[in-house]
C-alpha cells in the first residue's frame, strides 16, 4: 500500500520538451488512468514514475519517500508492459518467478506466490506452458502475475491490453480493474482509449500537449469538461462544438452557423455582447424535433437499439447526433437542443465558461 506524488515533473529531449510541469496526487489504493492522444506524453510520464526515464525538473515521492534518483529496482513498482516482455525461452512458472529469484526469496515462498497468482488469475493450469503456447489474454495473464507476485507498492500498466482483439479487451479491463480494487494497488494506467479511462479510473489525468489538461473523477470530465479539447477527447461519438456569440446581457449565445439562439438556462455568462463562444453539445442529448437544427444526414450507423447519425447544416458544420431507433435515412432530419445540457467555452482560449463566473 502506497501514495504517489509527482510534483512539478518536466521533461525535454534536447530542445523538445514533452512534459510542462505535472503535479499528481495519488492516494492509497486508488486507480488512475492517464489518456491522451499519441505523443501526449503519458507513457514517457509513467516511465519517470517507473525510473526507465529521468526527469528534467520534479519530483516522484512514492509512499513518502522521494525516489527520483533512485533505479528502476530500487523504487519497488511493478510495470506492465504493452507486449507483455516475458521470457520466451521460460515457462509461466519460471517468468512470473524469476524477479523473486533475483531477490533471493526462499524456493518455498516464491512457489506459493505463483500459485496464488495464478489461481488468481486462471492459469493454475499452465505453469509449465512457455509463452510460444499461449494466447494473447493468457499472455497478458502472466504478466499481470509477475507484476502480483512481486507485491509492490506500485502497480504500472503501459497500454497493456491495445494488442488483443475488442472482445479480450473488454474482458481484461474489467479483469485488470476487480484484481486492482481486490488488492487494493495504487495504480497508474496509461493509455488512448477513451472508454477504457472511464471505466477503469478512479479518476482520469486527460493529457494534452505535455500538460494535464484536466484531472477529475470520469462523471466530472464527462459532465464538466474543462476546455474543449477534453470535451472532444472524452465521450463517443465527440461532442459537437459550434462557434458562437454572446448576447446582450450574457444570457444567452447565437449560433454562428444558423443564428439559433440558445439561452443558458444556469445564468448569463461573463463578457461584452459580441463575446467569441464554442458551444458544445454531445451527440446522445440531440433529439428529433422543430426549432433547433435542420440536418441534412450524409450517414447513419445503425447500432440495434440506436444510431449515430453523420450529418452536416447548410453551411457545412458537420453534426453527429446519437438517437434511439433505427428508423433513419440519409436526407432531412430537425433535431433539438435541450438547454440543459449545453456545454460553454471560451472561443479563444477554449476554457469552459462556468456561469456568472
Amino acid at each position: 500500500m502506497a501514495t504517489l506524488n509527482i510534483q512539478g515533473v518536466t521533461k525535454a529531449f534536447g530542445p523538445t520538451h514533452v512534459l510542462h510541469g505535472i503535479d499528481l496526487d495519488v492516494a492509497d489504493g486508488e486507480m488512475i488512468v492517464i489518456v491522451g492522444a499519441s505523443g501526449c506524453g503519458k507513457s514517457t510520464l509513467l516511465r519517470i514514475v517507473a525510473g526507465l526515464e529521468t526527469a528534467s525538473t520534479g519530483n516522484v515521492v512514492i509512499a513518502g519517500r522521494n525516489v527520483t534518483a533512485l533505479e528502476p529496482a530500487e523504487r519497488d513498482v511493478a510495470m506492465v508492459f504493452q507486449n507483455y516482455a516475458l521470457y520466451p525461452h521460460m515457462s509461466v512458472f519460471d517468468n512470473m518467478a524469476y524477479g523473486l529469484k533475483i531477490r533471493g526469496l526462499p524456493r518455498d515462498d516464491i512457489a506459493a506466490r505463483v500459485q496464488e497468482a495464478a489461481n488468481l488469475l486462471g492459469i493454475g493450469a499452465l505453469l509449465e506452458r512457455r509463452p510460444r503456447q499461449l494466447s494473447g489474454g493468457q499472455r497478458q495473464r502472466v504478466a499481470m502475475g509477475r507484476a502480483i507476485v512481486r507485491e509492490p507498492k506500485l502497480f504500472l500498466f503501459d497500454e497493456p491490453l491495445s494488442n488483443l482483439d475488442a472482445k479480450l479487451r473488454v474482458q481484461m479491463r474489467a479483469e485488470i480493474r476487480r484484481l486492482q480494487k481486490r488488492l487494493g494497488v495504487t495504480s497508474l494506467f496509461v493509455t488512448h482509449d477513451q472508454v477504457e479511462a472511464m471505466t477503469l479510473g478512479d479518476r482520469l489525468v486527460v493529457m494534452h500537449a505535455g500538460h494535464a489538461a484536466q484531472i477529475a473523477t470520469p462523471m466530472e470530465i464527462w459532465a464538466r469538461p474543462a476546455d474543449t479539447y477534453v470535451a472532444s477527447f472524452i465521450g463517443s461519438p465527440a461532442m459537437n462544438l459550434f462557434p458562437a456569440t454572446l448576447e446582450e446581457g450574457g444570457h444567452a449565445a447565437r449560433l454562428d452557423s444558423n443564428g439559433l439562439v440558445l439561452p443558458f438556462h444556469d445564468g448569463p455568462r461573463p463578457g461584452p455582447a459580441g463575446r467569441k463562444l464554442t458551444i458544445g453539445v454531445r451527440p446522445e442529448h440531440l433529439t428529433p424535433g422543430q426549432g433547433g437544427l435542420e440536418l441534412q444526414v450524409d450517414l447513419v450507423e445503425p447500432l440495434g437499439g440506436e444510431s449515430v447519425i453523420h450529418a452536416r447544416l447548410a453551411d457545412g458544420t458537420e453534426v453527429t447526433a446519437k438517437l434511439p431507433g433505427s428508423s433513419y435515412s440519409d436526407g432531412a432530419l430537425n433535431v433539438i437542443i435541450p438547454l440543459h445540457t449545453l456545454h460553454v467555452f471560451d472561443g479563444e482560449t477554449g476554457k469552459r465558461l462556468e456561469a456568472g463566473g
